[in-house]
């Protein structure tokens, strides 16, 4: 009776082994899912068109950020630059002459003249008092009196003009003539940032560390303007594609962790980032308990961009939450 007794109690442990297994196993299947590596690709372009001289990458190669790529010819914005350094020289150096007034030279100029016209003066003051004298004494006539006051009046007036123009001399232009010169000046600097600008555009750096995917031109065919000439896929833009049953939905959210399984290689862990708001594929008809079953969301998740290079777009992975 105690064996036939011990004997039950074997048997209900088993069939509740076999049952926790199986459930487990069940569980177990019901929180994987396929899916598959997608990547997002960088397609690097110039703005302006023109001949591709150098590709300085090809398919496969691993390049690190700021890297070279490929190179426009360059010759209309290398000259377009020098003509636009060469207005703002220009510009400033006009700029700089009206603020400091004429060249010493003109000024001595003026100077040389202010002198002989002093001259005059004192000699039509000398002349005056003579004429004074001599018409006081009855030896010439009035009229040669006014004519030598009108000869000094005519000096001094000489001598005031020339002193004005050396003041003028000495000054820097009017305000208005400054400004206007000065907004020519920035003008000027703005076309050169311009002309910069375009040049550096020809030539093409990598904006991110990653792996050229492939290359859509060779050196010396024309490249038309926003043309993609490579093309590269950094670590971080390898996401993981899967889809869950709606039932499953409300146990998922942002940034929880998944664990991601694929042919010969390790198990790579990675974060959802991103969830459907709506569903990829839909019943037909009312949502019954029986046909919700079919309805799935798109689920995405983004590993680690050291993990991300183990894997490769296009790649089908299993999922497990």
């Amino acid at each position: 009776m105690n064996e036939l007794r011990l004997g039950n109690w074997l048997a209900v442990i088993a069939g509740a082994m076999l049952l926790s297994g199986c459930e487990s196993a069940a569980d177990k299947a019901a929180n994987v899912f396929p899916g598959y590596a997608e990547g997002e690709y960088v397609r690097i372009a110039s703005p302006n068109a023109g001949s591709l001289t150098t590709l300085a990458v090809k398919r496969g190669d691993t390049v690190a950020v700021n890297a070279p790529l490929f190179v426009l010819e360059q010759e209309n914005e290398r000259a377009a630059r020098e003509e636009a350094a060469a207005r703002v020289r220009r510009a400033e150096s006009q700029l700089q002459n009206i603020r400091t007034g004429k060249r010493p030279e003109e000024v001595a100029a003026v100077q040389a003249q202010l002198g002989q016209a002093e001259a005059m003066l004192k000699l039509s003051a000398s002349e005056l008092k003579r004429t004074e004298d001599l018409v006081a004494s009855k030896f010439v006539s009035p009229a040669k009196l006014d004519e030598a006051k009108s000869a000094l009046e005519r000096d001094r007036a000489h001598v005031a003009e020339l002193k004005a123009q050396l003041s003028v001399a000495n000054l820097a232009a009017r305000p208005n003539e400054i400004a206007a010169l000065a907004a020519e000046v920035n003008a000027a600097k703005a076309q050169l940032a311009q002309a910069e600008w375009r040049l550096n555009q020809k030539s093409q750096r990598a904006p991110r560390a990653g792996q050229v995917i492939d290359t859509l031109y060779t050196a010396g065919e024309w490249v038309q303007a926003g043309m993609p000439v490579v093309s590269m896929l950094p670590p971080e833009n390898i996401k993981l594609r899967f889809f869950v049953p709606e039932k499953q939905l409300g146990v998922l959210k942002l940034g929880q962790d998944v664990m991601v399984n694929c042919d010969n290689c390790k198990p790579v862990a990675a974060k959802i980032s991103f969830i459907a708001p709506q569903a990829e594929y839909t019943a037909p008809l009312i949502y019954s308990k029986e046909n919700r079953a079919t309805l799935v969301f798109l689920i995405e998740a983004r590993p680690a961009a050291s993990d991300a290079a183990l894997l490769h777009p296009g790649q089908p992975v299993e999922i497990r939450l």
